[in-house]
């Protein structure tokens, strides 16, 4: 489970970051999924699951979500998956999604609308 899904979660985020991101994102941002540290693999593994199964269990109708709504799912995801891995994680990567720059907040919501067309119709 971890590795088709989690690679789609991190091709999405590369995609969201390369066309969102101000300026040159910083390498760790784009970083290819052979060279994900474990821990961000299985986070982006369950992300996936977690926005695919409330694709599924919605029988489809997520396409009604507004992007942000998508956008705020994918980061409270994230952020219990960082908890998970973390004992103590720096506050950034735990922000709310209001605290979250522009670009990681439409970044998210492109990640969403990718799982979106991997469920495909229901």
């Amino acid at each position: 489970m971890t590795d088709e899904p989690g690679r789609i979660f991190r091709n999405a985020w590369i995609s969201g970051v390369r066309t969102h991101f101000p300026g040159e994102p910083k390498p760790g941002y784009v970083t290819p999924w052979d060279q994900t540290p474990e821990w961000e693999r299985q986070a982006a593994a369950s992300v996936f699951k977690q926005v695919y199964d409330l694709v599924e269990a919605s029988g489809g109708k997520t396409t009604e979500l507004t992007r942000e709504q998508k956008s705020r799912f994918v980061a409270i995801c994230w952020v219990a998956q960082v908890h998970k891995h973390f004992e103590s994680p720096k506050p950034g990567y735990v922000a709310d999604w209001e605290s979250l720059p522009e670009w990681q907040q439409e970044t998210d919501a492109d990640i969403f609308e990718e799982i979106e067309r991997h469920a495909g119709p229901s």
